[in-house]
């Protein structure tokens, strides 16, 4: 949930800005994680979910960005439309409920973690 509403936030900021719409970065990724939450996932629990998801074929990782896949957008219209907390539990049911969890071979380093964890701060701090 947290790369769709990543990804359709930087996709509207591009198309307002007239730029190329590439997917949403790590720190667009904690932002909206942290969003819904209200708590920045630890750098194990993305690793652990962008793996998952990834390896089920819902989101797409291109470099440092975060694209979700045309089944995660299928997922995501097919969803009840009953608010935004409702989706959260419906989306996480329905991905329990698949057959295998997906396990893609995808590593996040100390490193960009903290720089993704950094430009987010910094967001915060400027008021974005």
């Amino acid at each position: 949930m947290s790369a769709v509403i990543a990804e359709r936030l930087e996709r509207d900021r591009a198309m307002h800005a007239a730029l190329p719409v590439s997917g949403a970065t790590l720190a667009d990724l904690l932002a909206a994680a942290d969003f819904l939450h209200h708590s920045v996932p630890s750098r194990t629990d993305l690793e652990e979910s962008v793996r998952r998801l990834v390896g089920a074929g819902l989101l797409v990782i291109d470099e440092d960005l975060v694209v979700v896949a045309p089944a995660g957008e299928q997922l995501w219209r097919t969803r009840p439309f009953s608010g935004l907390s409702s989706a959260v539990v419906t989306l996480q049911t329905q991905l329990n409920r698949a057959s295998a969890p997906g396990d893609a071979d995808w590593h996040l380093d100390e490193t960009t973690y903290a720089a993704a964890v950094r430009e987010y701060s910094l967001r915060l701090a400027d008021g974005r």
